[in-house]
């Protein structure tokens, strides 16, 4: 599970809920104990099942018929052009986390793309091996010292934290996805970012409808890899079969 891109609806008024949630003395759970992790457990709950009804009716159709009739050269074009676009988040987070060398090979990487990868269409910086990184407000707040926030499920947006939902505020002005949408009323970006992100968690479908809990699976895998993410790798991948095992 990644923290990426399908967040691109309205970023501020996500905060300003992530906010309120924040000052709550927490909700009742479905469970029996409280996991400290998942205060809003109900709420999150209940935002998760939401979600899933939109993806079923909606999302989860328009993005397989995407990909039946998109050429696959054609559909990584477009992923290679969304992912372009929203990499100066990456690009300013390694900036702010100092992390200076990985920022001039980002900075790198995204100037080449842009040039001679025409707008990003092509990838010529992996074939010159210059690596790409992944960073985000999240994961620089949390270097900054808020590692512990609890597990917040975003309407629309899907897994989240409260430190996570309120880095999505400053993506707005750095990702170029946002950029497009929120100022010049581009929204073809926005809609190729979602259904890119659709389109890569297909192999995940099946796992879902087989989980006792696909809430529990969803959340503790996200929190597990938001934790390899603010790590750096130094922490394991989260394994996706250890979490079925455990819900049998």
């Amino acid at each position: 599970m990644t923290n990426s891109s399908a967040k691109r609806f309205s970023r501020v008024g996500v905060a300003a809920l992530a906010v309120s949630l924040s000052l709550l003395t927490g909700c009742a759970t479905t469970s029996g104990e409280r996991d400290p992790r998942d205060p809003w457990e109900s709420f999150n709950r209940g935002s998760f099942e939401f979600n899933r009804d939109l993806d079923k009716a909606i999302v989860r159709p328009i993005a397989k018929a995407y990909h039946y009739v998109t050429p696959d050269l054609l559909e990584q074009g477009i992923s290679n052009v969304v992912t372009n676009l929203s990499y100066p988040v990456t690009i300013v987070n390694l900036l702010l986390q100092g992390k200076f060398a990985d920022f001039g090979e980002a900075l790198g990487r995204f100037v080449l793309n842009s040039t001679f990868g025409i707008g990003g269409l092509l990838d010529p910086a992996t074939i010159e091996g210059i690596p790409r990184h992944n960073e985000d407000f999240g994961q620089t707040f949390a270097v900054w010292g808020w590692e512990e926030s609890p597990f917040l499920m975003l309407p629309f947006l899907g897994p989240s934290t409260l430190r996570d939902g309120i880095g999505l505020v400053p993506e707005i002005y750095t990702d170029g996805v946002s950029i497009a949408a929120n100022e010049f009323d581009r929204y073809e970006p926005l809609v190729a970012d979602v259904l890119t992100l659709r389109v890569n968690l297909f192999d995940l479908d099946d796992d879902l409808e087989e989980a006792a809990d696909p809430y529990l699976l969803v959340r503790d895998a996200y929190l597990q890899s938001r934790e390899f993410d603010i790590a750096d790798g130094e922490t394991d991948l989260p394994d996706y079969d250890d979490f079925l095992d455990e819900e049998e």
